[in-house]
């Protein structure tokens, strides 16, 4: 009986053993590590947006007028809004903060007011049409404030040039008097040609970014662009006379809303992070 007992542990010993040497025997096992969350790094990007613009002025007049009128009254005046249509290219230096370059075509807008002159006594309606342009370039910085749910909202700030332009301008003069007194009938109908004028531009941003995949950027923002004066060509009469006059437009500015893409060039991604191989020891 004992002689059976000690040979079955014998056998289970040897088992054992064979067990182990096996196991050790076995190629180290290599372990991947949980997935690691993608960041955004830094590079080159191209851009592109639309909107539409509500633009607003400070003061327009005739400059030139001989004599000057005594006094003008606005009744009405304004601009329709236009649309715009940018592109750009940027870098991203790092998780928050990126630059581009930007140049847009902003579509004509319709000016239209309508003015009672005081000229020398006499009130003179006055309504005057004409459509403005711009073509505007612009350095921006923008600063990213934090990432939730793929969201990032930004503020920025642009600096560069603005080409405003005035075109199909018209005024037109109606002031009927008393036709049976002999008075004067007062019809005149004043034309320009196109004029165009550089200035200095500046913008302030504001918007929100959703990162749609590691390269493409959705971008909803609104901006504030100051765009400077603008001025058409000489004025001539029906007759083409000359006037010896200008219109001009001071210190517009425009609220923008537009909505663009970012592609990055090379969209980097973090790479798979492996654990060491795992060593079974005999």
């Amino acid at each position: 009986m004992g002689t059976l007992k000690s040979l079955a542990l014998a056998g289970a010993a040897v088992i054992a053993a064979n067990t182990i040497a096996s196991a050790a025997d076995l190629p180290p096992i290599i372990q991947r590590a949980p997935p690691m969350p993608i960041e955004e790094f830094g590079g080159w990007y191209l851009r592109g947006d639309i909107g539409f613009s509500s633009e607003q002025l400070r003061t327009f007049h005739e400059d030139g007028l001989i004599p000057a009128p005594l006094s003008v009254q606005n009744a009405s005046s304004g601009f329709d809004g236009a649309g715009i249509f940018r592109l750009g290219i940027g870098y991203k230096f790092n998780s928050w903060l990126r630059a581009d370059l930007t140049g847009e075509y902003r579509a004509p807008a319709n000016f239209r007011s309508f003015d009672i002159v005081n000229s020398g006594g006499t009130l003179i309606p006055e309504h005057v049409a004409l459509s403005k342009s711009e073509f505007v370039f612009l350095g921006n910085v923008y600063a990213d404030l934090g990432t939730w749910w793929c969201v990032t909202p930004f503020v920025g700030a642009g600096v560069g040039g603005a080409y405003n332009k005035l075109s199909n301008f018209s005024e037109t003069v109606i002031a009927s008097l008393n036709p049976f007194t002999g008075s004067n009938v007062i019809n005149a109908n004043n034309f320009a040609d196109d004029g165009g004028k550089w200035n200095f531009a500046w913008a302030l941003h504001a918007g929100l970014a959703y990162r749609a995949t590691p390269g493409l950027t959705i971008e909803l923002a609104y901006r504030y662009l100051n765009l400077g004066d603008a001025q058409t060509g000489a004025i001539t009469g029906f007759l083409n006379n000359p006037q010896g006059t200008q219109f001009r437009i001071d210190g517009m500015t425009s609220h923008d809303v537009t909505l663009g893409v970012r592609w990055m060039l090379q969209p980097e991604q973090a790479e798979p992070v492996y654990l060491p191989p795992l060593v079974r020891k005999g």
